[in-house]
C-alpha cells in the first residue's frame, strides 16, 4: 500500500467520470475500487459512490465526490514530463478539450484540474551552463502556450527568435 496518496475533490458524481477520463488519456493508468457513502454522511446519500481509487502513470489517487464546496486552483498542478513533441501534442489536446489552454505548458482540464505538460528538453536546455543559451530558451518558453521543442531548440541555438 502506498503511504501517501493524493486526494482530488470533485463536484458530486464527477470522481468516477474524471478517473475514467484520466485513465483513457495516460498509459499505465486504471480505475480501481470505489467506496459508497455511509448512511450518516451529511454530504452524500447512503450508498452513493463517495470515493473512487485510480492510478495515473502509476501514481495513486483518490477521487472524492465531495460536492461543489471546493474547487481546484492552479496553485496545485500535476507536472507531466514528456519525452517527445508527439507526447506533448497528444496530452495537450486531450486534456484541454472542454478545459482551458494556458501559457508555458499549463492546461486546465474540463474538471478544473491544472496540468503542466512539459517536454524534458525544456529542463535540459534551460539548465545549460551558458547563461545566454538558457535565457534564450526561457524567453522562448515564456512566449508559448503549448511548449514546442523545435522552437526551444532554435532559441537555444540562436538561430531564430521564438
Amino acid at each position: 500500500m502506498t503511504k501517501m496518496i493524493t486526494c482530488l475533490w470533485f463536484d458530486s458524481g464527477k470522481a468516477r467520470e474524471a478517473a475514467e477520463f484520466y485513465a483513457s488519456v495516460f498509459p499505465d493508468s486504471q480505475v480501481g475500487e470505489s467506496h459508497a457513502s455511509a448512511a450518516d454522511n451529511p454530504s452524500a446519500k447512503a450508498g452513493e459512490e463517495l470515493i473512487v481509487e485510480f492510478t495515473v502513470l502509476g501514481q495513486a489517487f483518490i477521487g472524492l465526490n465531495g460536492g461543489p464546496h471546493f474547487q481546484f486552483t492552479p496553485a496545485i498542478s500535476l507536472f507531466v514530463n514528456c519525452d517527445t513533441q508527439e507526447e506533448v501534442d497528444e496530452l495537450w489536446d486531450k486534456l484541454s478539450e472542454g478545459g482551458r489552454k494556458d501559457r508555458c505548458g499549463w492546461v486546465t482540464d474540463k474538471y478544473g484540474l491544472t496540468w503542466q505538460i512539459i517536454p524534458t528538453a525544456l529542463g535540459r536546455l534551460m539548465g545549460d551552463p551558458d547563461p545566454q543559451k538558457a535565457a534564450r530558451v526561457m524567453n522562448a518558453m515564456l512566449q508559448m502556450s503549448k511548449i514546442d521543442i523545435l522552437q526551444l531548440q532554435r532559441a537555444y541555438d540562436g538561430s531564430a527568435a521564438a
